[in-house]
């Protein structure tokens, strides 16, 4: 029987990989700040740009962009641009 394939050494190989590039989050554009908890809403996490669940390959490394947990999981399985949520108070 085989393991999860997110507690594989090549997933975590590609979560360093990324989170290293130091990139902005990919839904909101503000930095992330990497010594967070991992619980934080505004911890790391790795998103997919094909979620898996549409047929998108876990371990592709053009399929992974850094994002805050709050914002991937706001983004949830959906593909495509997202938009920005406003306020009426400018």
């Amino acid at each position: 029987m085989a393991g999860n394939p997110r507690n594989g050494r090549p997933y975590r190989r590609l979560v360093a990989a990324v989170k290293a590039q130091g990139d902005p989050c990919a839904r909101c554009g503000h930095n992330i700040d990497p010594t967070l908890d991992a619980r934080h809403p505004l911890s790391f996490t790795l998103d997919h740009v094909v979620p898996l669940s549409r047929g998108g390959d876990l371990l592709d490394p053009a399929n992974a962009r850094s994002m805050h947990r709050r914002c991937n999981s706001a983004r949830g399985n959906r593909m495509g641009p997202q938009p920005l949520k406003t306020t009426r108070r400018w």
